[in-house]
């Protein structure tokens, strides 16, 4: 929907952009709504990282098709500023990682000290950022298929029919930074991760931990009212509320802590107890819901505890 809603905003002379992040928006509060089942958002991010995976892949397989041309153009992009060589290439590609290392490791650092100033617990033993964990941080931004489809979205000539200027030059200087930064990452994040101090918990990891805590409640009181919708005088009444109790005892456990299936009676049994985690689980997900409407989670946070509930649907539905 947002490539769609790109295409047909530059059609009609709007900004594709804008179309399609406010397509983005309107489809988050869709997902939030929760309307969608639960095999339908594993199969969807299943494909959708398989298109993914398949388009890195073709951005770099372009990329090395067009390389020779694109360092021959680079090159003579070069020499028109009055630098001769391919050594100007790489100075390039320093100084444009260097700076871009520089920036992360201002923001982080800056970042940091918000949230501690925030937090006034943060103060003992924790008065300054580590600088451990501002490097890693920095390192691990590395730049990938995203920064060079951008250079290779430029076009390849300007309106009057000329070359764009300096177009291989910018795609070889995309293509320059992600392949250092992934260097830089593989030899020094193993070095400044050693003995990294990692600040306290913020305020969304306490959120967190509060809505698992009242979605694990709600599944509990779900489990609780269909035992309680049981038809009086089924003769094993008390057999589904022993496999009711077990399923309590389970998502009880999770708040403190965090035969051979031919009998017709452990079959029906077995039934009943996969509905009740099936009642347990939705209920779970409306109340992580509820607390991504109201903003009281971010969005990755509760995509991955929807993710959670969703691959415990799945697996109930399919046994």
């Amino acid at each position: 929907m947002p490539f769609a809603a790109y295409m047909v905003a530059e059609r009609a002379d709007a900004s594709g952009i804008l179309a399609a992040v406010a397509a983005g928006v309107v489809m988050s509060w869709e997902e939030r709504s929760g309307r969608a089942l639960a095999v339908t958002r594993l199969q969807r991010t299943a494909v959708w990282d398989a298109l993914q995976f398949a388009g890195n892949g073709a951005i770099f397989v372009v990329l090395g098709q067009q390389l020779p041309s694109i360092l021959v153009g680079a090159s003579m992009a070069v020499q028109e500023t009055g630098h001769l060589g391919t050594l100007w290439l790489a100075i390039y590609v320093v100084a444009i990682l260097f700076v871009l290392l520089l920036l992360r490791a201002t923001w982080t650092w800056a970042t940091l000290r918000m949230l501690l100033f925030r937090d006034a617990k943060s103060d003992v033993g924790f008065a300054m950022a580590n600088w451990r964990l501002v490097a890693a941080t920095s390192l691990a931004g590395v730049r990938g298929a995203v920064t060079l489809a951008g250079a290779f979205a430029l076009p390849i000539t300007l309106n009057d029919g000329s070359p764009f200027p300096s177009r291989e030059l910018v795609i070889f200087l995309a293509a320059g930074v992600i392949v250092l930064s992934l260097v830089l990452a593989n030899l020094g994040l193993p070095l400044v991760l050693k003995g990294v101090r990692l600040p306290p918990g913020n305020q969304f990891h306490q959120d967190e931990i509060l809505i698992r805590a009242a979605a694990t409640q709600a599944a509990i009181a779900a489990v609780e009212q269909k035992v309680r919708d049981l038809a009086p005088g089924v003769c094993d009444d008390l057999l589904h509320r022993d496999a009711g109790a077990r399923v309590m005892a389970t998502y009880r456990q999770r708040l403190a802590t965090r035969s051979d299936g031919t009998d017709p009676t452990y079959t029906d049994l077995r039934d009943f107890e996969r509905d009740l985690h099936l009642v347990a689980i939705r209920a779970e997900r409306t109340e992580i819901y509820k607390a991504a409407r109201s903003n009281q989670l971010p969005e990755e946070i509760a995509s991955r505890m929807i993710r959670e509930v969703d691959l415990m649907e799945s697996r109930f539905s399919s046994s």
